[in-house]
């Protein structure tokens, strides 16, 4: 059968769906970028915030009105919070729990009656990833949070932490390894917390798979600015340990933090940013904004852009606040008017766009390695515009005549000038 997957939300969602084409694809089933084909979509769906639930259910009407004869799979968590609905208004094939995500191939093989024909040993499963057009490998290491913010629907959704074996973490980037991936990002929904339930933790399981795999680079999802200790920053001294941290900050107000009970306030948030900068100059801090979040006055939303500034992120993901069912924040009073989000994530977008901007012009003049990933071809050229990523997570382009050449390679260039569009560096190689 060929195979669809469409993923929504964050990295461990992007993670759990490289599995599940892996698996597919071991079956002997084909894994296809476009849905036209498709004989069956497995969508991984999100809930995060009241846009991606209307997302998830959009893009699952759409399916259905662009491809009525196709069966479809849907997993995630807004399948998980909203299950009788998506399998009875919605009308999907399958829904399938957060906690029976690892079990997703089986039930839909088992109830859907797919043909399962094992390919032999020799092919190499990276036909399942590379057809999704990705050369990069997403890890999920650890799922579900022990702690509840105030505005977080994901931990309820997602359940309590259970994180996988160091070996078995091991054995997966050894395999991708020799289906020539080059890099691979670790990932969890509290990935700080990784082993909690096994009696380890997040520093150990980085240096075990230092020692035990070559892959060339490996990357850190999103991680919570907690639980960090010494030995954990000791560890970006190697090289192989990409200098790129997403650290979700939330708000840059005290105030605010503790009613959303999160656990780092901003003095020890910009701690952990000093000794990241610590290692070298060109570490690469990203963050989550919420604007509008219950109660926020305007001091507070001041508080938050003057913070944010003295910090000089590389990038910021800005979410409007929106209610979720099931948490505390939900009922909290003073709820902030939709116009004054919109007025504030403006604000914010614009700050953001001066700080990417920085953190591109202090790498203008360096060479560095890129990891070479997609490519775009120029109108009336027979040449393309070739992206991929330098070690701290900047997005570079050059123009190659042939493109294929430089797919999947980490190659050093040389970062010449921003884009017109700020999106991206112009390199050379």
């Amino acid at each position: 059968m060929n195979i669809h997957f469409k993923t929504l939300g964050c990295r461990l969602n992007e993670a759990e769906t490289e599995s599940w084409a892996q698996q597919f694809h071991a079956n002997g089933h084909n894994i296809v970028q476009g849905s036209d084909n498709a004989d069956l979509i497995v969508l991984n769906s999100c809930a995060v915030t009241s846009e991606a639930s209307r997302k998830s259910r959009r893009l699952i009407r759409r399916i259905q009105r662009e491809n009525p004869k196709v069966k479809m799979v849907v997993s995630g968590c807004y399948a998980s919070l909203n299950q009788q609905e998506v399998a009875e208004a919605l009308g999907v094939d399958l829904v399938i729990n957060n906690s029976d995500k690892k079990q997703l191939v089986k039930l839909a093989s088992r109830q859907l009656g797919l043909p399962t024909t094992p390919i032999v040993k020799s092919e190499s499963g990276k036909g399942a990833l590379f057809s999704r057009g990705r050369q990069r490998a997403f890890v999920k290491v650890q799922d579900g949070c022990r702690y509840r913010c105030t505005y977080c629907i994901v931990t309820i959704a997602r359940g309590e932490e259970s994180s996988r074996s160091i070996s078995e973490i091991v054995d997966e980037i050894n395999n991708l390894e020799r289906e020539d991936i080059k890099e691979v990002i670790l990932t969890g929904v509290h990935l700080g917390g990784y082993g909690s339930d096994l009696g380890t933790n997040l520093e150990h399981l980085i240096e075990s798979v230092l020692t035990h795999t070559s892959i060339p680079r490996i990357r850190l999802g999103s991680l919570e600015p907690w639980d960090l200790h010494a030995r954990f920053f000791k560890l970006f001294r190697n090289p192989r340990l990409m200098p790129h941290l997403h650290l979700p900050l939330q708000s840059g107000s005290g105030s605010v933090l503790k009613r959303m009970a999160r656990r780092c306030d901003t003095t020890k948030f910009k701690k952990i940013v000093q000794q990241l900068n610590a290692i070298t100059p060109e570490f690469n801090i990203t963050t989550d904004i919420i604007v509008g979040f219950p109660g926020e006055t305007e001091q507070e939303w001041m508080e938050t852009l003057k913070y944010v500034e003295s910090i000089g992120f590389g990038d910021i993901h800005i979410f409007a606040y929106s209610p979720r069912a099931g948490t505390k924040a939900a009922g909290y009073p003073s709820q902030n008017p939709k116009l004054v989000k919109k007025q504030r994530s403006k604000q914010l977008h614009k700050l953001a766009e001066l700080m990417k901007l920085n953190a591109f012009n202090r790498c203008l003049g360096r060479n560095l390695p890129v990891l070479w990933e997609s490519q775009s071809n120029l109108v009336e050229s027979k040449s393309a515009l070739v992206f991929g990523y330098t070690p701290n997570y900047l997005r570079v382009a050059t123009v190659m005549d042939k493109p294929e050449k430089l797919e999947n390679q980490i190659r050093p260039a040389r970062l010449k000038a921003v884009a017109c569009s700020g999106d991206y560096i112009l390199a050379e190689l």
